[in-house]
């Protein structure tokens, strides 16, 4: 079984910055496709970005610039470096992770159904 816990998430204003963690535990031996979504109340959960098994990475266009995805294998640990943080940034973020040893195609981390572990989430906040 594995287990993700996020944790990061602050107020901020406009233009700060803040990096998420997300933790893995568990089948720490095997890989996994990894992604940070993101959703606000009355909308649906969207992906901000993604980081498949062989290190390729993906990003929403609205973050692209802004936003990196980074994992470091030796500490099991999944960032998100968010600067230049905009107020329609606020949102709870979630890490998730893909089945283990499965690498998913760019086109396929969009969709939180194709992730089968997800963290609690993490609220960020980001103030005018």
């Amino acid at each position: 079984q594995v287990q993700l816990v996020e944790s990061g998430g602050d107020s901020v204003q406009t233009g700060g910055s803040l990096r998420l963690s997300c933790v893995v535990s568990g089948d720490t031996n095997r890989r996994f496709s990894m992604g940070w979504f993101r959703q606000v109340p009355g909308k649906e959960r969207e992906a901000v970005a993604s980081i498949g098994m062989d290190n390729s990475t993906m990003y929403r266009d609205s973050v692209k610039g802004r936003f990196i995805i980074s994992r470091d294998n030796g500490k099991n640990t999944l960032y998100l470096q968010m600067d230049s943080l905009k107020p329609e940034d606020t949102g709870v973020y979630w890490c998730a992770a893909g089945r283990p040893d499965q690498h998913l195609a760019r086109p396929l981390r969009l969709f939180p159904n194709q992730y089968t572990y997800w963290g609690q989430g993490t609220q960020v906040t980001v103030s005018s």
